[in-house]
């Protein structure tokens, strides 16, 4: 009789190489667990190839989560090159303007960047993922198509200067999911006179996941490592940690597992604090993530309405 086979569930920490795209981390992994197409397997948030750090590799039911992964908040540090311009805005692209980099104060760099801190609009950049006319704008890019992308809210909780050596400029940023580091980078280039591009990145902070704890994906070599990634392997229910929970017993969850959504006297709220994160409630059952649902409203007199947003088999 063939073994059978192991079923992951959950999330794994990586920290990216250099020159490793992230779809590059997802085949390794896919090919470490031996299991073909039979795992499910994506990423929460990619990371440019020239880019290091944090990528969340979500793995079977894990899969399920990536909504609530990205909507983390991010950390990066970042170093710019004043004088040099891109058409990516990254060191991958072509050279489309060169200046010359004059003094420039820590007083004057500090007074530019605090500019982009709080929230903003920003237009992403013409290489990116984002659609234009159902489209990916970088495909259009790459044929030299010419289009104007909308601006788009986004928030930077903060932007630190963490070192100048001039032309380059170092920065510590905690923003939003779904800002561009890039673009922060060329528009703060532009702002002190001579333009940059983004030179450096690494993501060192994804929600309450850092990069200390990742396991480097250049160590992802083969078959072999499987035992490494698997005690690496995060639950379902731990790689959620920003959205409360609540205990069901055993004869709920398996209604629940069946499509069944509970009602407000089915649930003991008494160890949550009254505000769910985002109107989102785990659903826990022996250890076991078993459903995250939606609250639309709730008070002390239980009532409101409850939706389920994901189920987990």
């Amino acid at each position: 009789m063939p073994p059978m086979k192991t079923v992951h569930d959950g999330i794994i920490l990586t920290d990216k190489c250099e020159n490793e795209s992230s779809s590059d981390v997802i085949r390794k992994i896919k090919y470490a667990f031996g299991e073909g197409k039979s795992l499910k397997i994506g990423h929460a948030g990619t990371l440019d190839p020239f880019a290091t750090g944090l990528l969340i590799i979500l793995l079977g039911q894990g899969t399920k989560l990536s909504r609530y992964v990205m909507a983390g908040q991010k950390s990066y540090i970042a170093t710019l090159e004043l004088g040099i311009e891109t058409d990516t805005l990254d060191p991958t692209g072509n050279i489309v303007r060169k200046s010359t980099v004059s003094h420039l104060s820590d007083q004057t760099i500090r007074e530019k960047a605090s500019r982009f801190e709080g929230d903003i609009r920003q237009t992403p950049p013409a290489f990116s993922a984002v659609k234009h006319k159902g489209i990916r704008s970088y495909k259009l890019a790459r044929k030299g198509q010419e289009m104007v992308l909308k601006e788009r809210p986004v928030t930077v909780h903060s932007l630190e200067i963490v070192s100048v050596d001039l032309p380059l400029i170092t920065l510590q940023i905690e923003c939003s999911s779904g800002t561009y580091i890039r673009s922060i980078a060329a528009d703060l280039g532009r702002e002190l006179g001579p333009g940059a591009h983004l030179k450096i990145l690494r993501r060192i902070g994804i929600g309450s996941f850092l990069v200390q704890n990742a396991f480097p994906s250049c160590e992802i070599t083969g078959k072999e490592i499987r035992p490494l990634l698997t005690a690496h392997t995060i639950s379902l229910r731990e790689a959620i940690p920003e959205i409360q929970e609540t205990e069901i017993p055993g004869f709920l969850e398996e209604k629940v597992r069946n499509g069944y959504c509970p009602k407000w006297d089915e649930l003991d709220l008494s160890s949550t604090d009254g505000d769910c994160h985002n109107g989102l409630l785990k659903l826990v059952s022996d250890g076991n993530l078993v459903a995250v649902l939606r609250i639309h409203q709730r008070g002390g007199n239980k009532n409101g309405d409850i939706g389920i947003e994901r189920v987990f088999s």
